[in-house]
């Protein structure tokens, strides 16, 4: 659209509309994922379980208290937003809190933890601009070879048009490989944070088939926010363009590493307790 306005000089423009609507998104990110979720924020009395897991394993982590919330959807799901640890959310789904035990729960709630000590809004936000310049990279080097370029050589318009296309294919295969790396490396910090592999391989279990079962009814935008893919398990190439990885993967990794911690009493461990909502 910057192009077709105004050239050269509208491209420029619209690569730093781009950029500022990233930032603005990175700024307002807690806010907004809350808002599209209809979350409200929960007192302890109202879910006691989830206050005393999140305050442990924060307090134990030297993290702020994030601000908890839950969303009245019956499809069990859960993420954390926030621009940093300060101004973190942590919310669940109504479906979540009623399928998972406390042992589960505690292993969702520290991954979400994970995402937001390991900045990962910001992270996915450097990824998005990053892809943005790419793509502006590619359109400018398009635009000027389709308006002869500065030589006017043959060729130069179709390779400009060529990488015009690919680049901003390539810019989101890309921004999709960091959202799935981030994925497990949240797995991996959960783990360690709640002692319990284990539980959280268990959990995410129970949610891909739930959402194989019944995919949700959530805004494709939103996905990329919980813990697993709400429209259920993708597969060969389209693998490829999921915000999240397999989840037979993330359980793999998940029981290797309890495998390589048998001295945990959690792994071990104490029997799962339902939850008990206030």
């Amino acid at each position: 659209m910057g192009a077709w306005f105004g050239g050269t000089q509208g491209l420029v423009i619209a690569f730093v509309i781009a950029l500022a609507t990233n930032a603005f998104a990175y700024w307002n990110s807690g806010s907004m994922a809350l808002r599209s979720m209809r979350a409200r924020p929960v007192s302890e009395a109202e879910q006691p379980v989830m206050y005393r897991v999140v305050r442990e394993i924060a307090t134990q982590q030297r993290q702020p208290m994030p601000t908890l919330h839950v969303s009245p959807t019956m499809a069990p799901n859960a993420f954390a937003t926030g621009r940093n640890p300060r101004n973190a959310a942590v919310c669940c789904t109504e479906g979540i809190l009623q399928l998972l035990d406390e042992r589960e729960l505690r292993g969702v709630l520290a991954h979400e933890l994970a995402h937001v000590r390991n900045r990962d809004v910001l992270v996915a936000t450097v990824a998005a601009g990053l892809a943005t310049a790419i793509s502006h990279v590619g359109n400018l080097l398009a635009f000027s070879g389709l308006t002869g370029g500065r030589d006017g050589e043959e060729g130069g318009g179709n390779g400009g048009l060529l990488f015009a296309l690919a680049a901003p294919f390539g810019a989101m295969l890309v921004q999709l490989g960091i959202s799935r790396s981030r994925e497990y490396l949240a797995d991996q910090t959960g783990a360690r944070l709640s002692g319990d592999p284990l539980a959280l391989a268990s959990a995410l279990e129970k949610l891909q088939r739930e959402a194989e079962e019944a995919p949700a009814q959530a805004e494709p935008a939103a996905a990329s926010l919980y813990i697993v893919n709400p429209f259920g398990a993708l597969g060969g190439l389209t693998r490829l363009f999921s915000t999240h990885p397999p989840a037979e993967e993330r359980v793999r990794r998940l029981r290797a590493m309890a495998l390589a911690s048998p001295g945990n009493p959690l792994i071990r461990g104490a029997a799962p307790r339902r939850l008990q909502h206030g």
